[in-house]
């Protein structure tokens, strides 16, 4: 469904909460000079659709294979969900084909998240930090070809953290709307005082805290990962956002930052109202859509379509949950056209549809007059 076939008047822009982008050699031709030793490098291993990142001499990361127009149409029809997008437009060498596809589904404006951060990617501090400053340049000329459209969520060397403040710094004036850190850094979960500059910088600089699905801990990954078959990504980086979550709103960090917002990025949303219920049940403490443990605390959370959406905003109310599309990945989060089944999804009234798609991405991302941008795409 193409922008214009939406009805457009008077209405508020699309946010989609939750797009990526896809590492290429070229994220890498922004380091500085005298870290091109630190510069990943491809490889792949035969009879594997993934390649994997070398990052100093050890594996870093993977990359989603590359999959043919014809496969990922065979997909979508396999999973009933939309994974269709063109090489150029994952990997950002063409932005506008990225803004045209977003055009073909409606969508105004995409709140970028990284790929190769979602797990541990450097033990050195200084090629964690050599390689989140490139990563975060590549993102700030992508934003500056984005025409208003393409914000983002910066990385951040988290083992060096007077690096990773300059980092967000730099970030908030070119374009990135909130500081991507995982549910696990090491051996510390992210609730830890240890992060608590960053999170003093995020609240001066008008930042959200983004918990994308991860795991920085290569041993609690591992461990979730076991040897035999566990759901793909669900142990060892869907199940430690929900611990992140219960430990921000347990923990003393949302005293200590009251005006702090959070973002749970692509965990789904099922899972909120078990989390409102366990709370309820160690404090003893009546819980509804006005106040809840979300709502109270600045908790935004990426939904999908499948989510029984209805009964999550039955008990936490319309202010908490945010749709997302993961447009460039093609996993069991991917679905592109998910605005536009929000858009016609039964049981949900107008205004927690508005709310999903619009109002609450924009007040997590504090986007206030630059989502405006959008004005001028809707008369075009």
């Amino acid at each position: 469904m193409a922008l214009t076939d939406i009805d457009t008047a008077a209405r508020s822009p699309l946010i989609d909460a939750d797009a990526h982008v896809v590492e290429t050699e070229h994220t890498w031709d922004f380091l500085e000079p005298g870290m091109e030793k630190y510069r990943p490098k491809l490889f792949s291993t035969p009879g594997e659709p993934n390649e994997y990142w070398v990052i100093n001499g050890k594996i870093g990361g993977f990359r989603f294979a590359t999959m043919t127009e014809k496969e990922l149409k065979a997909q979508s029809e396999r999973t009933g969900r939309l994974v269709n997008a063109e090489r150029a437009a994952s990997e950002m060498d063409d932005v506008s084909l990225r803004l045209k596809g977003m055009d073909q589904l409606g969508i105004d404006v995409q709140i970028l998240h990284n790929s190769l951060w979602i797990e541990a990617v450097a033990e050195l501090p200084e090629v964690e930090t050599a390689l989140c400053r490139s990563w975060n340049r590549w993102m700030a000329d992508i934003f500056e070809k984005g025409q208003g459209r393409l914000y983002w969520t910066c990385v951040v060397p988290t083992n060096d953290l007077e690096s990773a403040v300059a980092e967000m710094r730099f970030a908030q004036q070119h374009g990135a709307v909130a500081v991507c850190l995982r549910p696990f850094e090491g051996d510390l979960i992210v609730t830890d005082p240890h992060f608590y500059p960053l999170f003093d910088e995020a609240v001066r600089l008008d930042l959200a805290v983004a918990i994308h699905i991860g795991n920085g801990s290569p041993d609690l990954t591992s461990l979730l990962r076991t040897r035999r078959p566990s759901g793909g990504g669900w142990a060892p980086f869907r199940v430690p956002t929900v611990v992140a979550t219960m430990s921000i709103i347990t923990s003393s960090v949302t005293k200590d930052f009251p005006t702090l917002r959070w973002g749970i990025i692509e965990a789904s949303a099922s899972w909120v109202p078990w989390l409102c219920h366990e709370v309820q049940r160690r404090s003893n403490r009546p819980f509804s859509p006005e106040s809840n443990p979300f709502k109270d605390h600045n908790i935004y959370v990426t939904a999908q379509v499948d989510d029984d959406i209805p009964y999550i905003v039955n008990g936490v109310g319309e202010d908490v949950l945010l749709i997302g599309t993961d447009f460039g990945h093609t996993d069991a989060s991917s679905e592109y056209d998910a605005l536009v089944k929000l858009r016609t999804m039964p049981g949900i009234t107008e205004s927690a549809r508005r709310k999903m798609l619009s109002d609450n991405p924009a007040k997590l991302y504090a986007l206030g007059d630059r989502a405006k941008v959008a004005d001028s795409i809707i008369q075009t």
